[in-house]
């Protein structure tokens, strides 16, 4: 709650100040997003319920350059944190620096919020191979209208670590173009999280059109020093979206996904020295339904969607989370 009142002061500040010579709307915009969550799990029948989150964002403009963004989830699983907090100056419009805490510009489907996930989990490339938020700065620049590039530096220790003093830093860059339907990215990512260099490198391709969208995506690690074995990911799905008018439902889509990772490192070394494999290698599919009341900036979604996990010869799952289960969701967005 602390750290609640303070960024709602520093809010507050912003509101007070005056843009020199422009007319700026200082209104802070709030939006926020609630995940509740029904599990089953189909190998023991045991269940759950989940909050699996409780966003709550606040963006807006100080003056016509300068930009802000705030993001806290009040319960994923029941704990809070702190997202994101930066601070953004637009130079022109093709230029800007950001600063603060914020996601490494590298990936494509890790930047996806939970107000607009198209399956109840986001993809092993997503969430275990490249889920990195980072302190520093990064530049943005738009050379062409439908090309984006982003590069910045950052702190090598964890977004719950500010003070510590590095000798090495953390950084990353993505390229993203938009051609007609569809949009292609490509990035890079070195970050070191304990003593070992993890480089990875990653591209994505997206199509839209209409009510599709089909989208694919890989990423390549490596460890450095030859302590861990160098881990793959790739994830590929699809999404269609169609009307339809049932009560007050008026959109229903249906989802389908490959995904999968072989053997992958964190960067946690073991006594020895080595990396340890705390996400072993395996192959995911994943079928699932949404039905959902579209009005505006509100939204909120009824998904229903199935996992079955496919593990290599001698590895068996970690916990039930990563074994074959059902999840009923209900998203509501505003």
């Amino acid at each position: 709650m602390r750290r609640i009142s303070i960024m709602l002061l520093i809010i507050l500040a912003a509101l007070q100040m005056k843009a020199e010579g422009e007319k700026v709307d200082l209104t802070p915009h709030i939006h926020g997003a609630l995940r509740a969550r029904y599990e089953r799990s189909t190998v023991s029948s045991e269940n759950r319920f989940q909050l699996r989150n409780a966003r709550l964002t606040i963006d807006g403009q100080i003056a016509r350059p300068v930009d802000y963004f705030l993001q806290t989830d009040l319960c994923d699983r029941g704990k809070m944190k702190i997202l994101d907090a930066w601070g953004r100056l637009h130079f022109s419009r093709s230029l800007a620096l950001q600063a603060g805490q914020f996601r490494l510009p590298f990936g494509t489907d890790c930047f996806k919020a939970p107000a607009n996930y198209v399956f109840s989990n986001l993809s092993f490339v997503g969430s275990e191979m490249n889920n990195v938020r980072g302190v520093g700065a990064k530049i943005t620049v738009t050379p062409l209208p439908r090309l984006i590039l982003e590069a910045g530096a950052f702190n090598p220790t964890s977004i719950a670590d500010h003070s510590r003093w590095c000798s090495t830093l953390a950084y990353a860059g993505k390229a993203q173009w938009t051609l007609g339907y569809v949009r292609i990215a490509a990035g890079a990512q070195t970050i070191v999280p304990d003593a070992i260099r993890i480089n990875s490198l990653g591209a994505s391709i997206t199509w839209t059109r209409d009510r599709w969208t089909v989208e694919g995506e890989y990423i390549n690690k490596h460890y450095t020093r030859h302590r861990h074995k160098a881990a793959n990911g790739y994830n590929l799905w699809a999404d269609y979206r169609f009307p339809v008018k049932a009560g007050i439902f008026n959109q229903a889509s249906v989802q389908a996904r490959v995904d999968g990772m072989t053997d992958h490192s964190s960067g946690v070394r073991d006594t020895d020295g080595n990396l340890l494999t705390d996400h072993p290698g395996r192959n995911r599919i994943t079928a699932g339904a949404t039905i959902s009341y579209l009005s505006g900036p509100v939204h909120c979604d009824v998904r229903l969607s199935f996992e079955q996990y496919f593990y290599r010869h001698g590895h068996t799952p970690a916990s039930l989370d990563d074994d074959n289960k059902i999840c009923a969701e209900l998203v509501v967005r505003f």
